[in-house]
């Protein structure tokens, strides 16, 4: 990046950025524009627009190519991305150079100030390869203008999550092919790895999904190796730009026609042992290969060891000149468009709590199944149209999982809701074991915890400087059994901050453990009902826990936190002393 300036006022703003972390180098009223514009990906020019654009204009050749213009009053107050808002980053550079300083963006390409997706960035947004030929421009401007629009996804993925929870009102989304009817849109926008004839109408997205199992005869020419597989997969209908690895068996991690392969399409080429492969129940068995790799198969076994899932495309064999090789395919399971369960934090209670990928699986959620007596019921709220939404409290945990079967079994998402974060006393284990046995797919999106939320609403620091290092999340013995080694009298040794879970009806007991270490004065917090709407705190001392508790008649959704932490303000870090020294600044 360079600044170009043509006055004082405005290179004392570039040295300004330049202290505040803008990685660029100043030139004042250069003569060698054409070099600068060939070696340079971003250009800010501080002064007035019509300077800059009359500076630029004589190399101004293709957006594709062209860097990223900028420009910036000399009093500070505005930056404006000139060309190459999109491609370029501009847009971007721009909003990083308001944040260092205070100046306002202004952005004014058209899919930006419509709040529509910006199609020529979501390849560089969410790492996917974009094919479309000669048509992205006018797409783009057909998209933007509100024409109606499909959208075709058939992964999941960060990308897909997020196109699927902000759709504008005039894009249809479909999940399969076979469902839309291509005459019926304008445009359509496909994120998949398979190749289809939508026209001259399509802008595809190929998601780095697939996993490629590779066999061969030793020395396999490269050149035809490499054309027999890219015809092979284009009869199978599978776009190799969607290819995110091969692998093979480690006899043939040598074989230089892989190793040229890998090299040249920036495919990451992994080799696995013969008893790795040899797990895999392959529908093409082998005895042959068997006695040389000590598998049945190498291609098979490889794409299903990758993608952790069954193929898309069993062994095909091939010819590349005298050698033969092989290939199958498979897309990773947790990209797989099939059923899937996410098991979910809602977090501590506020609906606004809940993390931004944790809202987006609840908008584009087909079942949310929701754990009602602990996580309120505005969670669900954000549930889309058609959601179907039900609260397990009442149901065991076979009830729970008949429940999500149809949803999973008819390849919908299902959100299983739980409250805080989920590993925490979350009771997923039970549940997780069972989807392993069935085979499901499923993924754990963590949750803000109560003991954080109680944290933030006592606005104390759990850990103090020298004194306490220690934070112990736990609960007392009740109906559930608690190992001796972690009864509280024996954790209470420590003094550290505890914060003990689902305790308030023994809270006798709790107090009975913990005063035997804990003097009686030590601070301590009754935490009811945290973030939500009639949330309520008690402070007391250890010594009267059991009767606030008891007075207060509180039983369920309380934490109990206990320590000297509580409004504590003594003791300071290291980490801000300016005598200490660290990675990011020396002492003085």
């Amino acid at each position: 990046m360079i600044i170009i300036t043509h006055s004082d006022k405005g290179e004392l703003l570039a040295k300004q950025l330049i202290e505040k972390g803008l990685g660029a180098e100043v030139h004042r009223s250069p003569n060698d524009y054409g070099v600068l514009w060939n070696s340079h990906k971003v250009l800010v020019f501080i002064g007035a627009l019509g300077i800059c654009v009359r500076e630029i204009a004589p190399y101004l050749k293709d957006k594709k190519t062209d860097p990223a213009v900028l420009n910036m009053d000399v009093n500070g107050q505005f930056v404006q991305p000139v060309v190459s808002g999109h491609i370029g980053g501009g847009n971007q550079w721009a909003k990083e150079i308001g944040r260092l300083c205070g100046a306002q963006p202004v952005i004014t390409t058209v899919s930006d100030t419509a709040g529509l997706w910006a199609l020529d960035l979501l390849p560089q947004k969410y790492s996917w390869q974009l094919e479309c030929g000669n048509q992205l421009t006018h797409l783009m401007a057909s998209f933007v203008n509100g024409e109606k629009t499909a959208l075709l996804l058939e992964v999941r993925d960060k990308g897909t999550l997020d196109l699927e929870s902000s759709a504008p009102s005039h894009v249809d989304v479909f999940f399969n092919a076979k469902e839309m009817q291509v005459e019926d849109y304008s445009v359509v926008i496909a994120v998949t790895p398979f190749i289809y004839d939508f026209g001259d109408k399509a802008i595809f997205y190929r998601p780095k999904v697939l996993q490629l199992g590779l066999g061969c005869q030793r020395d396999l020419p490269f050149e035809l190796f490499e054309r027999e597989l890219l015809a092979s997969l284009q009869q199978h209908k599978i776009a190799f730009a969607s290819v995110a690895a091969a692998g093979t068996v480690d006899l043939k991690a040598d074989e230089e026609a892989f190793l040229a392969f890998s090299k040249k399409h920036h495919i990451a080429l992994k080799s696995f042992d013969g008893a790795t492969l040899a797990q895999y129940d392959i529908p093409n068995p082998s005895a042959k290969v068997s006695q040389v790799t000590g598998s049945y198969g190498v291609a098979e076994a490889a794409a299903m060891h990758l993608s952790d899932n069954g193929l898309l495309v069993e062994k095909t064999k091939m010819k590349a000149g005298e050698k033969f090789f092989t290939f199958s395919v498979a897309i990773h399971k947790e990209n797989e468009r099939k059923g899937f369960v996410e098991i979910v934090g809602a977090g501590p209670g506020d609906p606004e709590l809940v993390s931004v990928k944790g809202k987006k699986l609840l908008e584009t959620a087909d079942l949310i199944l929701y754990a009602g007596s602990l996580v309120p019921k505005e969670l669900t709220y954000y549930a889309k149209s058609g959601c179907v939404v039900k609260s397990s409290a009442k149901m065991d945990l076979l009830t729970q999982i008949e429940t999500m079967r149809p949803f999973y079994e008819r390849g919908l998402l299902v959100v299983r809701l739980h409250t805080g974060d989920p590993c925490i006393y979350g009771a997923i284990q039970e549940q997780m074991a069972i989807m392993d046995q069935m085979g499901w797919s499923y993924r754990i999106t963590p949750g803000i915890s109560s003991f954080q939320a109680a944290a933030a609403a006592l606005r104390s620091q759990f850990t103090i400087p020298e004194e306490v290092q220690t934070i112990i999340l736990t609960r007392g013995e009740g109906r559930t059994p608690v190992p001796e080694r972690e009864q509280l009298r024996k954790l209470a040794k420590s003094q550290s901050t505890m914060c003990i879970y689902l305790s308030a009806s023994i809270a006798e007991k709790v107090e009975h453990e913990l005063i035997q270490h804990y003097p009686s004065e030590t601070p301590v917090a009754v935490c009811y009902k945290l973030t939500w709407r009639d949330e309520k705190i008690y402070r007391c001392t250890l010594g009267t826990l059991a009767k606030t508790v008891r007075e207060n008649k509180l039983t369920m959704t309380t934490l109990i936190v206990v320590g000297k932490a509580i409004d504590n303000r003594s003791g300071f870090s290291k980490l801000y002393d300016k005598k200490f020294t660290h990675a990011f600044r020396q002492g003085k």
